[in-house]
């Protein structure tokens, strides 16, 4: 491992801690040890013995050696491998657009990159993330991976290191203060029951009790965590008591719980659930359908049904957070999560109820309605709202998807939500998950309606996005036919957009206009408008016509009444591309710079690559051929992260080979090659301030 130098930006997503850290300095030093022997370490353990906490206080520890980050996958969000490659491409920024494998994509980024991969929660999908590992380690010799599961990965060169529970006072060694004070486990108790009750503390009168719970509960942390808090209404001796009866409850259940430390954690989980209220236990197990984090809206809407009132979620959920079983994320919004040892305890008591169909309806139905209303708002002053909604909810978005395409009779309503997000996986460049869901949806639910027109038109714009021409236009035919059966205007307009798309892809640009132009008739959707117009406006300018300007401008006047700066950057560059192809350079330069500055904050890596492909020509086109290659050279990073070669675009092929041939005659290969790499070099960030710049 190299240590990063004083300039290096620091990058990562690790989640702050909101708790303290007690005890494991030795197996955090461990950890750091392995990791600068081996490139995959494992951390093994039970569930809730800490392998999640130990791996990210590592991880924290190591921020300054890795430059290219540290960056936490959290595996257990996943319910099985369909995504987890494309899980980790996204963690770590790789927006892909080409319809290349995600594995392919995902160890090209990687392979020049010096980073750690923490992968949390493996043991569901450990062969899945054992290749997974394995192929990344292959192509990138400066990736380090740290991993957590309950099962060993088996994977080549995994160096592990199994995680203990906290060790316990003995039970022959006398209860001293010297003694509790050294212990771990007694620490983690005191430190939770002191924010459960203030004032708690260890003294002479109860240590003999607290040690007594912290042997029963054998050290693991979730079981002592979750049992601390119970000081806030019990007694010491109380809690033993219900502990105990819990246990014992679990062992006559053979099998169930075979294992001990199995059943001392199911347990003290057991012993949380008891003492909930009732209807505290009911919004436990419904909350239980939600994957990954949840807001107190989901909540409201998913676990108010039967004896639960909308009006009473809000104080039941700040009950179980109060008693550790919700834990509130960081972050401006709160949301709420389940540790997964409890999620799973809570998913089985919800599976044992019959009401498990019922409550993942209800989920469904909830993403459902707001995936509609995110469509409606695109192009709209709240779109960065439901953009930073899209990104937050994706878990729970693929469990209702995934709802709709394993219940009988829902594939038509996962039809309609993936259709719905369309413009959220176009900006976000997930062009491959959208193109599963699609089709998956569209193979189940064959019945001809405007919902399956819908879903062919996007399936089809995705398809050649992605330069898949053959199912593009296999989806263009079929969208054809479905609209003439159907007879219904919304049909015939998704029918013409894609004709569009199709025409344009064979290079037949006035038909791809008149397309385009004679959809638009009636349409009052913004998006569906916006979209039309951003082709219309870069269709003439392959064609070298100057009709993109009114095109261009249209765009704009419809962002600028009503859209965000999402889809006004997109609007902004596409109206640029049209004014250069034009002659007009200074007003595309101005159109250009002013789109990059509203996009700035968006991680918009397809639009950023654009501004700076077109700013690099115009520079060319100055004279100022060293500018020129650092911006194409900061360019082909992106277009590399978004699996896009600029020559294979209609509207970017020609300039960008032309003004290519012109700087290396400018310049000579080795003074361009110099100059392109340091613009490779160069974070999004530093590109966009770069070519914001004015310096030579």
């Amino acid at each position: 491992m190299t240590r990063a130098g004083s300039r290096d930006v620091m990058m990562g997503n690790l989640p702050a801690e909101v708790t303290s850290f007690v005890g494991r300095r030795r197996e955090v030093a461990a950890a750091k040890r392995l990791l600068r022997r081996h490139r995959l370490v494992t951390l093994t353990g039970g569930a809730g013995v800490g392998k999640t906490r130990l791996a990210l206080r590592t991880a924290g520890q190591l921020m300054d050696v890795f430059p290219g980050g540290v960056w936490l996958v959290e595996v257990a969000a996943l319910e099985d491998d369909k995504f987890l490659v494309q899980t980790v491409a996204d963690v770590l920024g790789v927006r892909d657009h080409s319809g290349r494998p995600p594995m392919v994509v995902l160890t090209e980024f990687l392979e020049d990159k010096e980073l750690l991969l923490v992968l949390d929660n493996c043991e569901h999908l450990v062969d899945a993330c054992a290749m997974l590992v394995s192929d990344m380690l292959r192509a990138a010799p400066g990736l380090r991976v740290l991993a957590t599961s309950r099962q060993v990965l088996r994977s080549g060169g995994e160096a592990l290191l199994e995680v203990p529970p906290l060790p316990v006072p003995q039970a022959e060694r006398p209860v001293t203060a010297q003694l509790v004070a050294r212990n771990a486990a007694v620490r983690l108790f005191a430190e939770r029951a002191a924010v459960a009750r203030p004032g708690f503390r260890v003294d002479a009168g109860n240590r003999a009790a607290v040690v007594r719970v912290c042997r029963r509960l054998e050290g693991i942390p979730l079981a002592i965590e979750l049992t601390a808090v119970r000081v806030r209404a019990l007694s010491l001796d109380q809690i033993l008591e219900r502990l105990e009866s819990c246990y014992f409850e679990l062992l006559a259940e053979g099998s169930r719980a075979a294992v001990p430390r199995v059943r001392t954690l199911r347990a003290a989980i057991a012993s949380s659930f008891e003492l909930c209220s009732e209807q505290e236990r009911t919004v436990w197990l419904r909350a239980s359908v939600f994957t990954g984090a949840f807001d107190l809206g989901a909540a409201e809407e998913v676990c108010a049904d039967t004896g639960i009132a909308g009006e009473d979620v809000l104080e039941l959920v700040a009950g179980l957070v109060d008693k550790s079983v919700l834990v509130r994320t960081d972050g401006s919004v709160a949301r709420f999560r389940m540790l997964e040892a409890i999620r799973q305890f809570g998913e089985q008591g919800l599976a044992s109820s019959g009401r498990q169909s019922v409550v993942r309806l209800r989920h469904r139905d909830y993403y459902a309605r707001l995936a509609e209303v995110a469509e409606r708002e695109w192009v709209g002053p709240n779109e960065l709202v439901w953009f930073a909604w899209f990104r937050r909810e994706r878990a729970n978005l693929r469990t209702a998807l995934e709802f709709c395409l394993t219940e009988l009779g829902q594939a038509r309503a996962g039809l309609a939500i993936a259709a719905s997000l369309w413009s959220y996986w176009c900006i976000s460049g997930w062009f491959s998950e959208a193109r599963h869901w699609l089709e998956s949806a569209l193979n189940l639910e064959r019945e001809s309606s405007p919902a399956r027109a819908k879903a062919l038109w996007v399936n089809g714009l995705f398809a050649f996005m992605q330069g898949d021409s053959a199912a593009g236009w296999s989806m263009e035919r079929e969208c054809q036919a479905l609209a003439r059966r159907l007879g219904d205007e919304h049909s015939f307009a998704y029918a013409k957009r894609l004709s569009g798309t199709a025409a344009f892809v064979r290079l037949d640009f006035p038909r791809s206009l008149a397309l385009f132009e004679d959809a638009l008739t009636g349409l009052a959707d913004r998006a569906a408008i916006w979209i039309i117009l951003l082709q219309m406006s870069a269709t003439p300018s392959i064609a070298g016509e100057d009709r993109a300007a009114a095109f261009g401008e249209q765009c704009l006047n419809l962002v600028n009444n009503r859209g965000g700066p999402m889809s006004k950057s997109w609007a902004l560059w596409v109206h640029g591309l049209g004014r250069w192809t034009a002659g007009h350079r200074q007003l595309a330069d101005r159109l250009i710079r002013e789109a990059l500055r509203t996009g700035r904050p968006l991680d918009d890596q397809w639009g950023t690559a654009h501004c700076l492909e077109i700013l690099a020509w115009n520079a060319a086109a100055e004279r100022n051929a060293e500018r020129a290659a650092r911006l194409l050279g900061a360019a082909s990073r992106l277009w590399q992260a978004t699996g896009t070669s600029p020559a294979e675009l209609p509207h970017i092929a020609p300039d960008h080979a032309l003004y290519g041939r012109r700087i290396q005659q400018a310049l000579g290969n080795e003074a361009r090659t110099t100059h392109f790499s340091e613009g490779a070099k160069l974070t999004s960030e530093q590109a966009i301030a770069y070519a914001l710049s004015h310096e030579a």
